[in-house]
């Protein structure tokens, strides 16, 4: 049997696993990402349950990842004094973590390791400044592989046997693949976030990061920086009762990246305890990305026998869980891909099987949990450091946590399927 065709859209973690795990499968690989070179920036992102699962099958992976964390020890809740009424430590324990994770790491350095496994393979070719213009299923039913791909760039139209989308939350794959819209199956949740690098080490070498409330839902936390310097979080939370706070920043991200550092500036400016300062470095920034918090939901993660989703452009889960999903989902498409040879349309069925209790379940997060992290109100945000600063001392907030959302439950609440292959 020939060799399958796999064209991964996205150089993201959810693509450089999907690279990795379909060359493990036996398949011929291309990966286009529109980006004109490897991106190595992006926030914290951590690995969780079944994502420590499938991190302990790439040989040599685990011991990179702890190489190459974020070095923060725990996370300090401070007031406007900079006074600390309670922290969050990693557990220790990989199987059940808390909301500080045993193995928290810069995105761009996550995807960099999964990258180094095929980057030098020749049956895996990465092709940079190249996303899709269309894409003609042969199959006379339009449902049926193979798949003839045209590019946007200049590259030479090129048949596939499948296509996987890893192109985000906002996936214009997906809109290509499904027929629908970039936004269809977006869901807001009127929150949006800021990332970005800070020059100067504003924790002068502390490894505790700080994270501070304001009114109003915002929340701003500085973390120790890759290089000696700092990292810097803003979170927008609406409640809900608030009239929707994205479509603004939809409109600030399309005038550009100036007027988009302005929104955010103008959103916390004022806000108290370090604010101010930190948004002079926000504005200076060489690294600066912000987006909105969204989960994705579609009715289906394939179409034909010619399409797939991966990671958050099939179920982004604005939960801390996105890369969890990304590297389990990658792993389970290439192994059903493999159990199934020469019937791709059973083994997206299978995909979308395995996958979507995980889904559900790591997409769920608690009403409370950003009430919670971001009050509303200075009352709310007085009553909730009393309350923290208890439960921080006891055995209750290990035990909350749980139940706030998916990203916490247990590492073997979800067992994934087990590939003769790999053997």
């Amino acid at each position: 049997m020939p060799q399958l065709r796999v064209l991964v859209v996205g150089a993201s973690i959810a693509g450089t696993s999907a690279a990795y795990w379909f060359r493990k499968a036996g398949a011929l690989v291309t990966v286009i990402e529109r980006f004109p070179s490897f991106r190595l920036t992006g926030q914290n992102v951590d690995i969780r349950t079944v994502g420590v699962k499938v991190m302990r099958k790439m040989p040599g992976m685990e011991a990179a990842v702890r190489t190459a964390t974020t070095t923060m020890d725990s996370i300090s809740f401070v007031d406007a004094r900079g006074r600390s009424y309670g922290a969050i430590a990693a557990t220790g324990d990989p199987e059940q973590q808390s909301l500080v994770s045993e193995y928290e790491i810069f995105r761009g350095k996550l995807a960099e390791i999964i990258y180094s496994y095929t980057k030098d393979d020749k049956d895996v070719r990465y092709v940079f400044g190249e996303q899709l213009a269309g894409m003609t299923p042969k199959g006379d039913d339009g449902e049926n592989g193979p798949v003839v791909v045209e590019f946007a760039n200049g590259r030479a139209a090129e048949e596939f046997d499948l296509v996987v989308a890893c192109d985000g939350a906002t996936s214009r794959t997906r809109a290509l693949g499904l027929g629908c819209g970039v936004r269809d199956h977006v869901v807001t949740t009127n929150h949006w976030a800021a990332y970005f690098d800070i020059e100067k080490d504003l924790l002068e070498g502390g490894k505790v990061g700080l994270s501070y409330s304001a009114p109003g839902g915002r929340m701003i936390c500085l973390g120790p920086g890759p290089d000696g310097g700092s990292k810097g979080v803003l979170f927008s939370v609406a409640a809900s009762s608030t009239p929707d706070l994205t479509g603004p920043f939809r409109a600030a991200q399309q005038r550009g990246d100036a007027a988009l550092r302005e929104f955010v500036a103008d959103r916390c400016r004022g806000a108290g305890w370090r604010t101010d300062e930190i948004l002079d470095h926000m504005m200076a920034s060489n690294a600066f990305y912000a987006s909105e918090m969204v989960r994705v939901k579609t009715e289906t993660l394939s179409r034909g026998s010619y399409f797939a989703l991966v990671g958050d452009a099939g179920y982004a889960s604005a939960s801390g869980t996105g890369t969890t999903l990304a590297m389990a989902g990658a792993y389970v498409l290439a192994g059903e891909v493999a159990r199934h040879p020469g019937d791709v349309r059973a083994a997206l069925a299978a995909y979308e099987m395995a996958m979507r209790p995980l889904i559900d379940d790591m997409q769920t997060v608690s009403p409370l949990f950003w009430s919670v992290m971001a009050p509303q109100t200075a009352w709310g945000i007085a009553l909730r450091n009393r309350i923290f600063q208890f439960v921080c001392w006891t055995r209750v907030l290990d035990l909350a946590q749980k139940f706030f959302a998916g990203a916490f439950s247990s590492a073997e609440k979800h067992v994934l399927p087990e590939y003769e292959w790999l053997n």
